[in-house]
């Protein structure tokens, strides 16, 4: 019996070692954000943070530091990366997905048994543990799967902090545009009351009739309701910012500039934004890389579709009056009802799906980029066509009827005509300008990020501004 628990011996402790070993796999230092982190620099040119107690204070202070001046993109940009909570929850699904990963490289916990019989005055025992084999068996090819998975956790993270960058950069124009326009609506206001006023008092003498005096009332009426508005959209915009600055205090404020950033002398060239969008976006990264987990999976399930239960471990038996005997013993499950067959044709039919899935998300991504750019183009076209050509003119025309003024050829109605029509055209120009802004956020969003944008700009669609439709029909 000696020899016996000797040949064991040798056998077990070397399958004792490999389980030991296979329960070594940890978790890192990092949790995965750092590869998060270098992915959206990659692509918004700002690092990624994560939240923890240590440098929770650090963030809060450089959250300060930030609203201590006028904001601009790339501090809200900043800002939001430390500070929104939705990003932050993006992160957390990073911890369950390399929890998944770690225990793929541990083995099932052994089970032990134990049974004991008497009867006719003698005693048996039976003790045995078992050891899931098969799991060791498919513990590398498991833990590739789930390593691959844990990649997409991250390239979904990343996804997530490049569409923040972007909708803070939509939330930031937006709001810019919303406050440059409010206090052109008041300016506006202040001329349509002037105007309401003095038609008033010439009516009231005789120098103006009733139906012309209506006019500029309603005039005024209508500039005051649009600038209710004008304010109300201002404040709408600038809340759309502050959550997703991850701002909620009271004391929490910024300062916006008073004008949208001027914009580049020349637009950017078409180029490879193809191709580029083909190894920048994420979207077809994850598309990719769930294609090849899937792939992965499939050749897992192929290789356990007989064999789906494999324990082997050792026993000991002892019996009254009997020496205590050793062993191993081998379970597995017999293929009698379930060949595997319906698990591998789901498996092939997953991976079919992911294949197709992952070429529709190619076919739609170069599109993207396609009407992105477009956009981008039409935009800036049209901005710079306000900003050098309508605005410039409709000051030139405002000069030339201050001098008609000056040498009693107009009247003082004709100049506040005109200032309505002025005012028009920079609410315009303004519009243009932040559309370009807007164009260019979507165009980065469809070349690096998961695409997805929408351009609904008032210039773009071409229904004009609110200024601008109140001076045509006055």
């Amino acid at each position: 019996m000696k020899s016996v628990a000797l040949r064991y011996r040798k056998v077990c402790l070397p399958l004792l070692l490999v389980l030991m070993v296979s329960g070594c796999a940890s978790f890192s230092e990092d949790g995965g954000v750092d590869a998060v982190s270098g992915m959206t620099k990659q692509r918004t040119g700002q690092p990624l943070y994560k939240m923890s107690n240590e440098e929770n204070m650090a963030n809060a202070q450089m959250v300060r530091d930030l609203l201590g001046k006028p904001l601009s993109a790339d501090d809200a940009v900043h800002i939001a990366l430390l500070n929104n909570r939705g990003l932050q929850v993006a992160l957390a699904e990073l911890g369950v997905a390399e929890a998944d990963l770690v225990q793929a490289g541990r083995l099932r916990n052994p089970g032990i048994s134990f049974a004991r019989l008497s009867g006719g005055g003698e005693t048996e025992i039976d003790r045995g543990i078992l050891f899931d084999l098969a799991g060791l068996l498919t513990m590398p090819m498991r833990s590739k799967i789930e390593g691959k998975r844990f990649e997409q956790a991250q390239l979904q993270a990343a996804t997530d902090a490049v569409n923040l960058v972007a909708d803070v950069r939509r939330a930031y124009f937006n709001a810019v545009a919303a406050q440059q326009g409010a206090e052109l609506m008041t300016r506006a206001k202040d001329a349509a009351e002037a105007g309401a006023e003095l038609a008033q008092q010439m009516r009231q003498v005789g120098n103006w009739n009733r139906l012309d005096a209506a006019r500029e009332q309603m005039f005024y009426a209508d500039t005051a309701a649009q600038l209710a508005r004008s304010l109300h959209q201002a404040t709408a915009a600038r809340e759309r910012l502050m959550r997703l600055l991850g701002l909620w205090q009271s004391g929490q404020t910024f300062t916006l500039p008073e004008r949208l950033p001027e914009m580049p002398s020349q637009p950017d060239a078409m180029d490879e934004l193809e191709a580029q969008a083909m190894t920048q976006r994420l979207d077809v990264q994850m598309a990719k890389r769930n294609t090849a987990a899937t792939a992965d999976a499939l050749g897992l399930t192929k290789s356990t579709r007989f064999i789906n239960v494999l324990d082997a471990g050792y026993i000991n038996k002892s019996e009254t009056g009997s020496a205590r005997s050793n062993g191993y013993e081998v379970s597995v499950e017999l293929p009698l009802f379930d060949w595997g067959a319906a698990r591998t044709r789901k498996a092939e039919a997953l991976y079919m799906q992911a294949v197709h899935r992952t070429a529709e998300t190619a076919i739609r991504a170069r599109s993207e980029v396609r009407e992105a750019y477009s956009a981008y183009r039409t935009a800036y076209d049209l901005a710079r066509h306000y900003r050098d050509e309508v605005v410039p003119l409709r000051k030139r025309v405002s000069g030339e009827m201050l001098l008609r003024y000056n040498g009693m050829l107009a009247s003082v109605f004709d100049l506040l005509a005109d200032a309505r029509l002025q005012i028009a055209a920079v609410d315009a120009s303004i519009a243009a300008q932040r559309d370009y802004w807007l164009a260019e956020t979507d165009l980065q969003a469809a070349v690096n990020g998961s695409g997805g944008f929408a351009v609904t700009s008032s210039t773009l669609s071409g229904t004009g501004s609110q200024s601008a439709a109140a001076a045509q029909t006055h």
